[in-house]
């Protein structure tokens, strides 16, 4: 059985132009890309992305940040993808990420912190149904 994950390249990672290096990483960790897109999500979209942590400090500082540039959303697959992907991609905040991670190696604070991956199963199912139509995942399983 295979499971999946929502990985998000954030606008810092394509601002510093390390989408290629990062997309290899994951690769290289076994992850196959059932589907990926570059798209600029407006305010609304991030604020509906984000609702969880609406009404917290970080909220509009967040929101603001995902909507200031291009993004590449994924969806990846792999055998307990999620555990999987976040051990790949580190802490949230890079100077607690471990050597080797992601977040350690791109990612510039805790707010521009290169990479998003969802932290449970079914927020990787409801995260990859925000970006994703079904017929885009089945086309490429």
């Amino acid at each position: 059985m295979h499971h999946h994950t929502l990985a998000i390249l954030k606008p810092d990672c394509l601002r510093q132009g390390d989408q290629g290096k990062v997309i290899q990483r994951i690769l290289d960790a076994g992850f196959k890309i059932i589907a990926m897109k570059q798209i600029r999500m407006t305010k609304a979209q991030a604020e509906s992305f984000y609702a969880v942590h609406r009404g917290r400090p970080f909220y509009e500082d967040l929101t603001a940040f995902m909507s200031s540039g291009p993004c590449v959303p994924m969806a990846l697959e792999k055998e307990g993808a999620v555990a999987a992907f976040r051990e790949l991609i580190g802490a949230t905040d890079p100077k607690e990420a471990a050597p080797g991670t992601i977040r350690k190696e791109f990612a510039a604070n805790k707010q521009m912190n290169a990479i998003h991956g969802s932290d449970s199963d079914e927020n990787a199912a409801r995260e990859i149904a925000f970006f994703f139509s079904e017929s885009e995942l089945i086309a490429n399983r």
